[in-house]
Order: C-alpha cells, then sequence, then structure tokens
C-alpha cells in the first residue's frame, strides 16, 4: 500500500467527493485549491484537457501535502508518468486502459479507470485499479449502481461522475455510491472563489445530510 492509496481511503471515508476542475488555469489554481480544501475536499483533479493542467497539479500537490491531487482524461501509460513527473499521485479517467491502469499502480499512484459495464469494471479491478468511475452517469441510474455492487468484490468503491449535483446526491447514495466525482456543479472556467465556497458548501452539506440520515 502506498502513502497515496492511504490518502484515497482516508479521504473516502471522511468525505469522498472528488473536485473535478476542468479549465482551471495555473494562475488560479492556488486560490480556488484553498476554497476547496478549506470547504473540506480532499481530492482534487485537474483534467489534462485543462490549460497547462501538469502546473496546476505541481502546485496544488506542494500547496496541500496531504490532499489527494492528480490528473484526469489520463489516457495513455505516458499521460500517467507525466502526471507522476508533476507530483499528482491519483490518475482518473473516462474510459478503461489496461496499460493506463497498471502504469498508473506501479508508479504508486491511485488508479480511478471509468467504466459503465460489468465486463469493464472487472477488467479493471484486475488490472489493478483502486476504484472505479462510473461514467458517464447521465448513462446510468442508481439502480445500475446497486447492480453492479451486487456482483463486484465487497467494497469496490464505486463513483458516479457526470451530472452530478447536491440536488441528486441522494439517489446514487441510496443506491450504494461510495463517492461523488463533481464538475460543473462545482468548478466552472471563469468561476471566482466566492462562486466556487458557495457550490461547495451546498454540496458538502448535502452529503453530510445523507450521511446524518444514514445513521439514524
Amino acid at each position: 500500500m502506498t502513502e497515496a492509496v492511504d490518502k484515497f481511503r482516508l479521504a473516502m471515508r471522511e468525505l469522498p467527493l472528488i473536485a473535478i476542475l476542468r479549465g482551471l488555469k495555473p494562475a488560479e489554481a492556488l486560490a480556488i485549491g484553498d476554497t476547496l480544501v478549506e470547504a473540506g475536499f480532499r481530492l482534487l483533479e485537474v483534467p489534462l484537457n485543462s490549460p497547462q493542467p501538469l502546473e496546476s497539479i505541481a502546485l496544488l500537490k506542494k500547496r496541500f501535502p496531504d490532499a489527494l491531487v492528480g490528473a484526469g482524461t489520463v489516457l495513455t501509460a505516458q499521460q500517467a508518468r507525466d502526471v507522476a513527473t508533476a507530483g499528482g499521485e491519483l490518475v482518473v479517467a473516462p474510459n478503461f486502459n489496461r496499460e493506463v491502469v497498471v502504469e498508473t499502480v506501479g508508479l504508486g499512484m491511485v488508479s480511478l479507470p471509468g467504466v459503465m459495464t460489468p465486463t469493464e469494471a472487472f477488467a479493471a479491478l484486475d488490472a489493478g485499479a483502486h476504484g472505479l468511475k462510473l461514467f458517464p452517469a447521465e448513462l446510468a441510474s442508481p439502480a445500475v449502481v446497486k447492480a453492479l455492487l451486487a456482483v463486484l468484490p465487497k467494497g469496490t468503491p464505486l463513483i458516479p461522475v457526470g451530472g452530478i449535483a447536491a440536488s441528486n446526491l441522494q439517489g446514487w447514495h441510496t443506491g450504494g455510491a461510495a463517492g461523488f466525482g463533481l464538475g460543473s456543479s462545482l468548478y466552472k472556467p471563469g468561476d471566482d472563489t466566492a462562486t466556487v465556497a458557495k457550490k461547495a458548501a451546498a454540496i458538502v452539506a448535502a452529503y453530510e445530510c445523507l450521511v446524518k440520515g444514514a445513521l439514524t
């Protein structure tokens, strides 16, 4: 087990929300990062189709050593190596590519490939994935989460991504989702820190309400 995996498991227990910062620029990375970490986020993802993503990842990793910082939209093994060189510890993909998963795990990073079917899910786990990104969630439903978890190894983190917002966390949570990936409902290019703080607070509050409800 690596330090990155430890961070991932801790974050998934405390606040399993992944901030997907597509379009983030290096010049705003620290301000947005400060806002999110203050709200409780410990999983920060900068998709590689953002402006200078590796620079943003390096800045965030240095600022927040206790957070799990990494990249999304990682499509090749070389990109996974680039993320590691930048200091990233998390590799998220929209798809399952065995080479990417194997390379990510070999470099000591956390691997969250995108899956939609049982075939993809089992193949990703067999390759060493630490969790599964259900993507795009708009094509699935909480019932799909429940069905997948019925056959996947117990404890497999299944994280829906795509169209997830504070208003629809409950259904996915009831279906068994272990966490959530938040994109435009949390951050859009051009959002200032006040806007992100407001969105983050609403999402965190919605999640905490679910947890409290489950415990009562």
